[in-house]
């Protein structure tokens, strides 16, 4: 499971050093230092396990229509790219999809534990995320505390 929050620095190649416990976590894993890069709706790129990344197709294959699935296939499934972990534990970020990820100047990005995946953020974007949901987060931090 993924958790906490992580910048990194982008080397000229689109790659970073993956956080010791996140690749200790892929490593873990059957099929692991890789990890399949996907497009999000709301947060500009997601990254999976490959045991994950299996887990959400079979998941769609189990629960959208025929017609869902199609779109699924061609509107997520042929976006996404992997990437392998290289031995001095750096993972690439395939180009087309770094691009989503609007890189500054400092070629930093934040990497967000989300259960099951990662959400690559740019910085910047990611303080104005959390700005904005702030309010939202006190409503509901008495509940959410309470699971602690």
């Amino acid at each position: 499971m993924f958790a906490g929050q992580y910048h990194c620095k982008l080397d000229e190649k689109g790659r970073f050093i993956l956080p010791t416990p996140l690749r200790e976590l892929l490593e873990g894993e059957a099929g692991g230092a890789r990890v399949m890069f996907v497009k999000g709706q709301d947060r500009p790129l997601s990254a999976y396990s490959m045991r994950e990344w299996d887990n959400v197709l079979a998941r769609a294959k189990e629960t959208f229509t025929e017609d869902q699935n199609r779109l699924f296939m061609h509107y997520v499934v042929a976006e996404a790219a992997s990437s392998d972990i290289d031995k001095a534990g750096r993972i690439l970020v395939p180009g087309r999809l770094r691009k989503l990820v609007p890189i500054e100047d400092d070629l930093e990005i934040v990497l967000v534990g989300m259960y099951h995946r990662l959400e690559i953020w740019n910085p910047s974007e990611w303080r104005r995320y959390l700005a904005r949901h702030g309010e939202a987060l006190e409503e509901q931090a008495g509940k959410m505390l309470d699971l602690l």
